[in-house]
């Protein structure tokens, strides 16, 4: 059983470990990426393989968000489920179970879905035919990523020929992700490797249109790249998420490059021992907080370091004011990756003015298919 506090509880009487989110600043930071995408003209798509929950990508879309993406079929259905009605599954579906839930997704909310082989179109086009629900379909390209996705040319002008001639399909466009430049902290680099990568994609609808199909949509975009792959004119929506949240491991990018967003995601931990001066353990472990993009940092007290993680235990090094915590003081670690911190909770606490607002289900938690 869960026990969970009330509206109004204060931030720091929720028990630990947990995840806070200051509403305030999530609220501005939607608010600016909806107004970048106003202000250049293309769409706003939003990942909710960060926010994982409709409370969230409801929040994107009353914003201006045409809609979101969903990284699998377990996401999408939660967020249908929770009154989304425009979902892009930015992954391939390719099990006869999945591709059943994915029309079982189709049947609540107009949903499109990737592909990047022929028999995946064949099965998706039974399913169409099985169920009666038109499917949109939009090729992933393969544009430097080296991961999924098929190759820019003949292959996916056939692929896109393929969707277009299958019945219960509805052949909607392209998407891309330059992956690969999202992480790059030097912004004319990071620049350079996302054109790159964007002028593959925009070049694989030129090829498509060419041979007389119309490409509706051009979705790409990570947050990393939201100013450079956002301002491509060709380029129809964006598929940024972490931007929501803003971890670390993004601030870190962006570095001194002008940006209005904020992190407003932390873990709150609690002070569990202090067995010497300059050592100090909270119960964040690695169940609470990942580490794949490297360990998280500490933002409520100055001169606490982060030295190690275990299953149940965060080691600090502290001096100062972080080596004057005691056991039962409250502390907030800011996570490098937003995303797969997120997933090992079952709720964000979400806070205004240091005072509990709403608890909201993690829904999307563990939707691994």
């Amino acid at each position: 059983m869960d026990y969970l506090p009330l509206p109004g509880t204060h931030v720091e009487d929720i028990d630990t470990p947990a995840i806070v989110v200051d509403l305030d600043i999530a609220e501005a930071n939607i608010k600016a990426m909806a107004s970048f995408a106003a202000e250049n003209g293309v769409s706003l798509r939003p990942h909710m393989k960060s926010g994982k929950s409709p409370f969230w990508a409801l929040k994107q879309i009353e914003a201006g968000a045409i809609g979101v993406c969903a990284a699998k079929v377990g996401e999408a259905e939660i967020l249908a489920e929770g009154g989304v009605r425009e979902i892009l599954v930015t992954n391939q579906i390719v099990s006869s179970t999945k591709i059943r839930r994915l029309f079982g997704v189709a049947s609540q909310a107009n949903v499109t879905v990737a592909v990047d082989n022929h028999d995946n179109v064949d099965d998706l086009s039974m399913g169409a035919q099985m169920f009666g629900i038109e499917l949109g379909v939009i090729l992933e390209i393969e544009c430097g990523m080296n991961r999924a996705g098929v190759k820019p040319g003949e292959a996916a002008v056939a692929l896109a020929r393929a969707v277009e001639n299958a019945p219960g399909l509805r052949f909607d466009g392209v998407m891309g992700y330059e992956g690969n430049a999202v992480y790059t902290q030097d912004f004319d680099l990071r620049k350079q490797q996302a054109m790159d990568s964007v002028n593959i994609l925009v070049a694989a609808a030129d090829d498509i249109e060419a041979d007389g199909m119309e490409v509706k949509i051009i979705s790409a975009g990570g947050t990393g790249t939201y100013d450079i792959t956002g301002k491509v004119e060709r380029v129809t929506e964006l598929q940024c998420g972490s931007y929501l949240f803003m971890d670390s491991k993004y601030l870190e990018v962006f570095g001194d490059h002008p940006h209005p967003f904020r992190s407003a995601l932390t873990v709150q931990g609690t002070v569990t021992s202090k067995p010497a001066s300059g050592r100090t353990i909270a119960d964040p472990g690695l169940k609470a907080i990942s580490t794949d993009q490297g360990l998280p940092g500490v933002v409520s007290v100055e001169g606490a370091i982060v030295r190690s993680l275990s299953e149940e235990h965060c080691v600090m090094e502290t001096q100062g004011p972080a080596d004057e915590l005691q056991p039962g003081d409250k502390i907030s670690f800011l996570p490098t990756h937003s995303d797969t911190t997120i997933n090992q909770h079952d709720y964000y606490y979400c806070v205004r003015n240091g005072m509990l607002e709403t608890v909201v289900e993690l829904a999307g938690r563990g939707r691994f298919m």
